[in-house]
């Protein structure tokens, strides 16, 4: 069995050697910003919109609930047709669990056979991870610097869908 060289780089936001603990404290850590930009997590709404000053309109969509676990999809909204290119990054939400985590373009029932194979697609999906969650962890601290946040955002009052 070949030697992942995963635990051998170093993390950028503390420069210790990132290990699997230490990827699942970034999860751990987006979660609670996460918590912070959408304070009900139980999400009794399929979609809603954040304004805040001098920021473009930030979306969130519930892509899919079950008991503890929902996938979202955050992106911003532009108004101008020419900016219709969306930024948007989906996260896996596990309220039990307390983490967040930033969901890689693999669908999530090819990405973990990567995860758990040998050699090059094993270290090159875990270093994919790192990259995707250090982005969510950045974009939400500059979420809520900005103002966003879906308190009281525009959504649906309506009835949530139900939980699979």
């Amino acid at each position: 069995m070949a030697a992942l060289t995963f635990n051998l780089w170093t993390c950028p936001c503390c420069g210790h050697p990132r290990g699997l603990g230490h990827l699942i404290d970034l999860y751990e850590r987006n979660f609670r910003l996460l918590a912070r930009l959408v304070p009900e997590l139980e999400l009794p709404f399929n979609a809603a919109i954040s304004r805040a000053a001098d920021e473009p309109l930030l979306g969130l969509e519930v892509v899919s609930r079950s008991r503890y676990t929902s996938e979202i999809c955050l992106r911003y909204c532009f108004a101008a047709p020419e900016e219709a290119v969306q930024s948007e990054v989906r996260v896996r939400v596990c309220r039990d669990a307390g983490t967040a985590e930033a969901l890689s373009p693999v669908p999530p029932e090819q990405a973990w056979p990567l995860a758990t194979g040998e050699g090059q697609d094993a270290e090159q999906f875990l270093h994919d991870q790192w990259h995707r969650n250090h982005f969510l962890n950045r974009w939400l601290e500059y979420l809520l610097a900005r103002g966003h946040g879906f308190v009281l955002a525009e959504r649906p009052r309506g009835i949530p869908a139900p939980v699979d």
